[in-house]
């Protein structure tokens, strides 16, 4: 590997253009089964430090999964962080071989921290979640419209549309709890975390399918992953509010409800949760903390193998 040398990748629909650091080398290929294998047999011989692409809502997974599975270090990063840096640097012209030259030049600059992508059956669990999630969405946006149609046979027609998602959504539940049961792994993972009051199967399985990095990060980084580390705003004597953002919504969301159910039944959080709102912490802030320091107990129990104990 090459400690110097950084790829940057746009990928289209048809073809991917690519862009390399420090020669200033561009090239394109076909994104198709062909264009990736060569693209492949290119950049091995080149030996990069990173490779990196955008997130394209899917059209980077061939070509991502394609080089990860050649050993070639891949990173996937954030198109809005990269444009970002772009109008940084002042370049307003946006072509693809000058947006593969931006991404190569952010990570050249960012040095972000390479991690494995996720298998195969990784990324079809958190598809399955993702799935879920929409359904569940659907229901109860038709379940709020059910109350406001006027007449009978509307509230008849929401009804039967509700009870066809719902039999979807069983299918999907059993589908899900196939591949975790499949897995002697994650049989075993979502076992150690369910051991935490407070974390029921979905909220397990959601953390099992976006955050595989669970229990192999730091308590910081893990938070900083899930969007629940806080960030400070200050300016000389001015010091204003910190907040957390960012990171995986649907863990965050996950945490969230965890973080309820666990003030009210899991007595370690429910103390911890009652001592914040004793020292006058709103009510929110105090929430964000719970799901933080649970998201903390979550990645130590399966950094540790052990399971939750009260004591």
């Amino acid at each position: 590997m090459d400690a110097t040398v950084v790829v940057g990748i746009d990928v289209s629909k048809d073809r991917l253009d690519v862009h390399v650091l420090p020669s200033g080398e561009n090239f394109a290929v076909a994104r198709d089964e062909e264009g990736v294998s060569k693209l492949v047999a290119r950049l091995a011989a080149l030996g990069p430090y990173a490779i990196a692409m955008e997130a394209t809502g899917g059209l980077e997974s061939l070509v991502a999964a394609s080089l990860n599975g050649a050993n070639l270090p891949v990173i996937i990063v954030n198109p809005a962080q990269v444009r970002a840096y772009a109008q940084a640097l002042g370049k307003r012209a946006k072509t693809d071989a000058i947006d593969a030259a931006v991404i190569a030049r952010f990570v050249e600059a960012t040095k972000p921290v390479i991690r494995a992508l996720p298998d195969a059956d990784t990324v079809l669990l958190a598809q399955l979640m993702t799935r879920r999630r929409q359904i569940v969405q659907m229901i109860v946006a038709e379940r709020q419209r059910q109350t406001q149609l006027p007449t009978r046979h509307l509230r008849r027609s929401a009804a039967r549309l509700i009870k066809a998602l719902q039999r979807e959504l069983d299918v999907l539940d059993r589908d899900i709890d196939s591949s975790v049961r499949g897995s002697p792994i994650w049989r075993e993972k979502e076992e150690l975390l369910r051991s935490v009051p407070g974390v029921g199967p979905i909220i397990a399985r959601t953390l099992l399918a976006e955050m595989p990095e669970l229990g192999t990060l730091t308590r910081r980084e893990i938070a900083s992953l899930a969007g629940l580390a806080p960030w400070t705003r200050q300016s000389g004597r001015w010091r204003g509010k910190s907040f957390t953002g960012g990171g995986r919504a649907p863990v965050r969301t996950a945490l969230f409800m965890a973080a309820l159910v666990g003030a009210r039944f899991n007595p370690i959080l429910k103390a911890f949760h009652q001592r914040l709102i004793a020292a006058g912490k709103p009510k929110m802030v105090a929430l964000i903390a719970l799901a933080r320091k649970l998201l903390t107990i979550l990645n130590a129990i399966l950094r540790d193998n052990s399971p939750w104990q009260s004591a």
